[in-house]
């Protein structure tokens, strides 16, 4: 069956699976000693514009969420996230689990708002009983977020310097951000992140490798003994080459930004084969995920041809369903659509 249900369905980019059969019968160290990972940290921080940044490997998004969390914040800490964030919605407590309460605040279109992190964080630290709460140790961005909405510069910027202001980490989490950054109206480079953001992260799962994401400290900030901290948490690869020679493939000649336009462009026609229809989008997503509202009988009579993520209910006989293209969305697979959509359509 096509598959639209997410960004990570199929498997990796035939560069990058050419990359890992070429190198496969090599003889190199391991945790991420080796010099295919040397070569994609410097390819990396290039890209960035930032030569001192430190980049680490971790295997996946959880993994890099809770790592870089915990071993950020001090024990009587938490990360302040959108109600929508990631870590509070689909990383089973991950965060929980290593001691650190999510704070949840509200959000507009997927993203936290600066001026109610500025009223969460004044109204904190004016509490008189503040030492028997949670501290905010952290501000944690989704980029873009989980409904597909991106941040512009000036909305980052705000919340970088009122993170400044009181002395707090700011990360972001790019497991899609290759689709942030070569989406339409997109204002922010990677250097402007890397200059807003203590922490963020690259990501590969999601953007044409098989698996891994790129942790990129931009302040000399790296925790110390930070590798002793992945591996104590269970996130260290031991074939760290694993991951090095993909991200080494992704950042040569373009690879992550070119597999990155080519989503969007798929992304754009599926939004138009929706919209040619009649079809009522739940939010106005510039990138690689689309959320449609879907009638549940017709809902239920696609899925029997196309794969798709059911996402919530919208009304008692309407859904929201998630669409999403990646580096692999072929043309074919949207003509299938359209003619699945279409019968659909047409069925009394």
């Amino acid at each position: 069956m096509i598959s639209f249900a997410s960004d990570y369905t199929t498997g990796a980019h035939p560069e990058i699976l050419r990359r890992l059969a070429e190198t496969n019968f090599e003889h190199l160290p391991g945790y991420g000693t080796d010099a295919y990972c040397e070569s994609a940290k410097e390819k990396i921080r290039a890209a960035v514009g930032l030569p001192e940044a430190e980049v680490e490997f971790i295997a996946g998004g959880t993994q890099t969420n809770a790592v870089v969390i915990s071993s950020m914040l001090s024990d009587h800490e938490g990360v302040i996230a959108a109600t929508t964030g990631h870590v509070n919605t689909h990383e089973a407590g991950a965060i929980e689990y290593t001691g650190h309460k999510v704070l949840a605040l509200p959000q507009k279109e997927g993203k936290l708002r600066a001026a109610d992190v500025e009223d969460f964080l004044s109204s904190f630290f004016a509490d008189p009983s503040r030492e028997h709460m949670v501290f905010p140790g952290m501000v944690y961005l989704s980029h873009p977020t989980e409904y597909g909405t991106v941040y512009s510069k000036k909305e980052l910027e705000e919340i970088s310097s009122l993170c400044r202001g009181y002395g707090i980490t700011l990360f972001l989490d790019g497991a899609r951000l290759g689709y942030a950054l070569e989406c339409q109206g997109n204002d922010l480079s990677l250097p402007d992140i890397a200059r807003l953001c203590d922490v963020f992260y690259i990501g590969g799962t999601k953007v044409g490798a098989l698996c891994g994401e790129a942790v990129v400290f931009t302040r000399g900030n790296r925790p110390p003994h930070f590798i002793n901290s992945v591996k104590k948490r269970g996130a260290l690869l031991a074939k760290g080459r694993l991951l090095g020679i993909q991200f080494d493939t992704l950042f040569t000649d373009g690879l992550y930004f070119r597999i990155s336009r080519h989503a969007i462009e798929a992304a754009h026609r599926l939004r138009g084969i929706f919209s040619s229809r009649g079809y009522e989008f739940y939010i106005d997503s510039p990138t690689n995920q689309q959320f449609i509202i879907m009638e549940n009988e017709k809902l239920e009579k696609l899925r029997e041809k196309i794969g798709f993520s059911v996402w919530e209910k919208y009304d008692d006989r309407r859904t929201v369903v998630r669409f999403a293209t990646g580096w692999s969305t072929t043309d074919g697979e949207l003509d299938e659509l359209e003619k699945a959509l279409l019968t659909v359509d047409s069925e009394k």
